[in-house]
């Protein structure tokens, strides 16, 4: 395929075509008509959870006292956002709400100048996990997920909510100024101050190696002894930890498992690989990747690059009919909205349910040791999916 990149150009309501840098149009453009208000009455609706779980969910602030911002080193220490979400028992908690306010109404503000859609077209959104639930007995793997450039950790929702339901405790990482915003604690939301600011290679690399601390990093916080960050982190098995993500988010899977052993699989959404995976390998350690067709057969040159130098078990998918997008939540809120996502044919709800059918079996197989035949090849009963050779 094409470079995969995720560019701060939109091509719909809330995500980056996945264009080179050299030919992304200026930060913040929109497709003509993007505009219009929501319908009044619009709740976007999450698909419902596929595991025998139920979800709760927690959202953690973690501060990493040794390590300035990479981004705004004036502002002290790195500060982080993560929504943990994990097996519950059913019945408890409250339920979760899909973003803040303020992050909403910065994330249509930013991808939309001048819209009239109001925050809470997001905000309503339906989700299934319950804040503050009480926890399944068990231990369970953990699983890290990043979020593409520019995109809030909510962009995951829907993947993380279903990876709980089959028994995994889930990240999910905000990473700070490079989304378009993240609401802390004391109700300050903080914006994309990277939006617009990677031009090169070497900077789209950099970016994927910060990502990679910070998934170390919420490792740390939630394995910790004795005082670990998480007040449940007693159902975290730490010999079982995978880490995945969309875009950029999915390119530093790389170097967050080439920096950090305790990470035993890893998978990439539709990221271009800006740290390519070295000769030496992975150490053996299990890859995933999953991407969108580009025009003409082509294929991304980091992608060629990289897959002859997995040096363990390792898949390369192509999902017919999907965009950038459709590895994310955004496109079932575009079709809710009545908005247009531009360049896909699969459905929605679709695209979101291959997606986290394949990443589960991925995790399942090699941090649960669970036997997986939908990784073994093509099936009928998914023909938009492709294996690659």
């Amino acid at each position: 395929m094409a470079t995969i990149r995720p560019a701060a150009a939109l091509a719909a309501l809330l995500l980056a075509l996945p264009l080179s840098v050299a030919a992304a149009p200026p930060a913040g453009a929109a497709p003509a008509g993007a505009s219009a208000a929501a319908p009044a009455a619009v709740r976007a609706e999450l698909p419902r959870p596929t595991g025998p779980y139920a979800v709760g969910q927690d959202v953690l602030e973690l501060v990493d006292r040794n390590r300035p911002d990479p981004w705004v080193p004036a502002s002290g220490p790195r500060r982080l956002m993560v929504s943990v979400y994990y097996p519950a028992e059913t019945g408890t908690g409250s339920p979760a709400a899909y973003m803040t306010p303020g992050a909403a109404r910065m994330l249509l503000d930013a991808k939309l100048p001048g819209t009239t859609i109001p925050a809470d077209a997001l905000t309503a959104t339906r989700t299934w996990a319950a804040s503050g639930a009480r926890p399944a007995p068990g231990r369970y793997p953990l699983v890290l997920l990043s979020p593409g450039f520019t995109l809030p950790r909510t962009s995951l929702t829907g993947l993380a909510e279903d990876l709980s339901s089959h028994g995994y405790v889930v990240a999910l990482i905000d990473h700070t100024y490079e989304n378009t915003g993240t609401t802390f604690p004391d109700g300050t939301t903080l914006p994309c101050v990277m939006c617009g600011r990677l031009r090169s290679p070497e900077d789209w690399a950099g970016l994927d190696r910060s990502r990679a601390r910070d998934v170390s990093f919420v490792i740390d916080r939630l394995t910790a002894r004795p005082h670990p960050a998480w007040r449940h982190s007693r159902m975290i098995d730490p010999a079982r930890i995978g880490t995945a993500g969309h875009s950029a988010g999915g390119a530093a899977a790389v170097p967050a498992l080439l920096a950090d052993g305790r990470i035993r699989a890893g998978a990439d959404l539709d990221g271009t690989m800006d740290v390519p995976v070295p000769a030496t390998g992975l150490g053996g350690r299990p890859f995933l990747m999953i991407g969108h067709p580009l025009p003409d057969g082509a294929e991304d040159p980091s992608w060629n690059e990289s897959w002859p130098r997995l040096d363990g078990w390792k898949r390369w998918l192509t999902v017919a009919g999907t965009n950038h997008a459709s590895f994310t939540d955004f496109p079932v809120l575009l079709d809710a909205l009545g908005l247009p996502d531009d360049g896909r044919i699969l459905a929605s709800g679709r695209a979101l349910q291959l997606t986290r059918a394949y990443v589960t079996a991925f995790f399942d197989l090699h941090l649960k040791g669970v036997a997986q035949p939908l990784l073994d090849g093509p099936i009928p009963q998914n023909p938009e999916v492709g294996f690659h050779p």
